[in-house]
């Protein structure tokens, strides 16, 4: 039943495990500053693998990634990569121009390009037919449908793939890099945090279409429910060596800890067997009639490998101060309206925050949730409408923008002698020490933090005073995997009220018991949890596609060449749906004819008289070796019973 399963799930794994490996790290050594990030480390990634690849901020996710790609070169080992594998990775540099974004996407597979331009002007009969041929390989004709699809799911509508890349912000521009790396499909994609430029809806779609990426996937990513979802196993950096997990992240930590737990009972038993032993020496090692004994136990010590001790890595610190009650609500919106200028964004508000709720906004970027979440703040006025609010609440406000309102030259110490500078220098380090800043960090300047320290001080700063609403706009985009779940428990420990933005599933999910969904205008709460909301999107995009090809269809300018192009569209993606179960369906044909073979090859050799003649034993073999091929003849037929019927429906339904 496993058998059937895995086929099933994964038809391509059957013939990994005899094909090389698509990437091999060999004793990589790399030193930064007389660091070592890489010290003989090895690890392998078969073809069509999704690896997420994981550790501390500062171990060395990204430099492996540059040396992966040749970037930079490595100071001992090697890393090979698969005859002619082609890496794809998302270009650092903001992409722009005049180009519409589709034409921008599509203009990534150069050699579809390459050839496109190529046909136009080739008069050789023999060029021409290759040139088509190698088109139709590539499925060059779904080329505009696939990436349309990838731009749409990244959050750009048929109007705004038609858009100049100079007309978009920079952080959508990087969006259209995203697109591009993914729409030319490289045996080798190197993600490093895909997600940082995303909302939501862009991240959950990102996951999906990761989860069934065909080729070989490295992922570098903070977020729980990217490597819970994406990846089959994990690759973790730690000590400078490159170890490997199978399954998801959840099974990782899980697997870890067991590790970790079982090499300190190891330990522990050790230290008690050598204190053993180191007792008899002590004891006998000068006795004529037990000196030989104490030699040999003496020599067991020399020989036993001392067992590392398991350090843990230092956790991160999150501690909100806990408010003082307040009657509720603490804060009610009346048919307010709020907007820049003249032009409104939300219109009649009706809301209302309590000191218990945890409440996310979802909706996607541009659709007025950081304008609300402005407004809650008191950094917008409202333009009509009231807001009612108790005149003892106190605020936090947290925003990644406030990174660049840090003075560079300052230290985390001197920042909170600034906003509460009533306080003694004891309880300014205390609040600090809550967030991670011990006596050292607390007065190392801000241009030395990381990403995610400057995040923490922003955290210290907004809690100083106890506030009884936090409102959390994007706070986890410098926070590695570790960070994230200390501020889901710090937030979960939190007694006042939490309004939070997050292209995070995983920290909405486990936040927020409240969802409200804004977009169209508007704010109102959305009856579920992030499952239905995921499923509302599916359904959405789902109504989205069907819409344009309704659109598509009645467009009487297009006509019937418009409707060849859909049909061979459809086709192809008739084609790309079935292929992983026609090759199921292959394998297990393959599977079959082999143990049909070896079966008529035991018979044949029972079938010979001088078998009975000879020794038992070769007899006996051969029975059992025909039993144990009988039972696999009967498992493989299920498998290609399974994969066949899963075909003829699918095909059915086409």
């Amino acid at each position: 039943h496993w058998q059937l399963i895995f086929v099933k799930l994964f038809p391509k794994a059957i013939g990994r495990a005899i094909t090389p490996p698509m990437l091999h790290i060999k004793d990589l050594t790399y030193r930064i500053g007389g660091r070592a990030l890489f010290d003989s480390a090895t690890v392998a990634v078969p073809a069509g693998h999704r690896v997420g690849l994981v550790g501390r901020n500062g171990t060395g996710k990204t430099t492996l990634f540059r040396l992966i790609a040749g970037d930079i070169p490595v100071d001992a080992g090697s890393i090979t990569l698969h005859q002619r594998a082609r890496i794809g990775r998302v270009q650092q540099d903001t992409p722009s121009g005049p180009q519409s974004l589709i034409d921008f996407v599509l203009a990534a597979d150069a050699e579809r390009e390459s050839l496109l331009a190529e046909a136009e002007t080739a008069t050789d009969p023999q060029r021409i037919a290759e040139i088509h041929n190698r088109l139709a390989d590539t499925d060059a004709h779904t080329a505009p449908a696939r990436a349309a699809a990838i731009l749409a799911g990244l959050g750009f509508d048929d109007e705004a793939q038609q858009r100049p890349l100079d007309s978009f912000s920079g952080g959508w521009r990087m969006r259209v890099a995203l697109a591009a790396t993914l729409f030319t499909r490289p045996d080798v994609l190197l993600l490093d945090e895909p997600s940082n430029h995303l909302d939501l809806e862009a991240t959950l779609w990102l996951e999906g279409y990761l989860s069934e990426y065909p080729g070989t996937l490295l992922l570098i990513s903070h977020e729980r429910g990217l490597l819970n979802t994406v990846p089959e196993e994990i690759i973790h950096l730690e000590n400078g060596k490159l170890n490997r997990y199978a399954g998801n992240y959840d099974r990782f930590e899980r697997t870890r800890r067991e590790r970790l737990e079982l090499q300190s009972r190891m330990q522990s038993r050790q230290l008690v067997e050598r204190r053993r032993i180191q007792a008899f020496v002590d004891r006998f090692r000068y006795k004529a009639t037990k000196a030989r004994q104490a030699q040999s136990r003496m020599k067991a010590l020399e020989r036993m490998e001392p067992i590392v001790s398991v350090v843990e890595e230092r956790t991160t610190a999150f501690n909100f101060p806990d408010p003082t009650p307040l009657s509720p609500p603490l804060l009610a919106l009346e048919e307010t309206t709020i907007g820049y200028g003249d032009k409104a964004i939300l219109k009649g508000l009706d809301l209302r925050i309590d000191m218990d709720d945890r409440i996310g906004l979802l909706g996607a970027n541009g659709n007025g949730k950081s304008t609300l979440i402005k407004m809650l703040a008191d950094r917008l006025k409202p333009m009509s409408g009231k807001v009612r609010k108790s005149p003892k609440l106190k605020i936090g406000y947290f925003s990644q923008d406030q990174a660049d309102e840090l003075n560079l030259g300052g230290t985390p110490l001197s920042h909170m002698a600034e906003v509460l500078p009533l306080a003694t220098e004891a309880k300014q380090r205390a609040h600090l020490a809550n967030f991670g800043f011990g006596e050292d960090k607390a007065t190392t300047t801000v241009a030395n933090l990381s990403g995610g320290e400057k995040a923490r001080l922003l955290f210290a700063l907004m809690s100083r005073e106890a506030p009884h609403l936090m409102l959390l706009d994007e706070p986890t985009n410098h926070l590695d995997v570790d960070a994230r779940e200390a501020l889901i428990q710090a937030l979960n420990q939190y007694d006042g009220a939490v309004v939070l933005v997050s292209h995070d599933p995983h920290l909405l999910d486990l936040v927020c018991d409240r969802l409200w969904l804004v977009g169209d205008g508007a704010c109102a709460p959305f009856e579920g949890d992030m499952a239905d909301y995921r499923r509302f999107l599916a359904e959405r995009r789902k109504q989205a596609r069907r819409s344009m090809r309704e659109e598509r269809g009645n467009d009487n300018g297009s006509g019937e060449t418009q409707n060849r192009r859909e049909n061979r569209r459809e086709r192809a993606a008739a084609r790309a749906e079935t292929a992983s179960l026609r090759k199921a369906t292959q394998v297990a044909e393959k599977r079959l004819e082999k143990l049909h073979a070896e079966k008529d090859r035991i018979e044949a050799a029972m079938a010979d008289p001088t078998l009975y003649e000879g020794p038992k034993e070769k007899l006996t073999a051969l029975q059992i070796k025909l039993g144990k091929t009988n039972k696999d003849l009967e498992e493989a037929e299920a498998v290609w019973i399974e994969a066949y019927e899963a075909l003829e429906a699918a095909q059915g339904v086409e």
